[in-house]
């Protein structure tokens, strides 16, 4: 009997020590705007997101989901982030000249879904 209650509860608390937030065994990470970054090197880090790197900023437009907060800050985590899922298993980083930083809580709000690409 008790080499059966090892077989059966061995795996599941193996499984319970696996950290919330996870995904395969890779933590959940999103990349947003540093709090600390001047406007103007958040605007040089949006810019270049949305355009040679290639993120996809549709949503950050008038009208669109992730429009509101109209913020420079709140626009530049969404491009970042874009980017940063799209990027980051073919070398991309959450880094932009130390304009942004990863988060493990889910920054998404309202109908406005940040994307998490394990």
């Amino acid at each position: 009997m008790a080499i059966f209650m090892i077989k059966i509860m061995l795996p599941v608390l193996l499984l319970s020590m696996i950290p919330q937030g996870t995904v395969n065994g890779e933590f959940e990470q999103w990349c947003i705007a540093d709090e600390q970054t001047p406007d103007n090197e958040l605007q040089m880090a949006l810019d270049w997101a949305c355009g040679k790197g290639g993120a996809d900023c549709s949503k950050i437009q008038v009208n669109q989901p992730c429009y509101f907060p109209n913020t420079l800050r709140d626009h530049a985590s969404y491009a970042f982030n874009n980017y940063f899922q799209n990027s980051k298993h073919k070398g991309g980083s959450c880094f932009f000249r130390g304009a942004a930083m990863t988060t493990e809580l889910d920054p998404s709000h309202n109908s406005c879904h940040y994307e998490f690409i394990p």
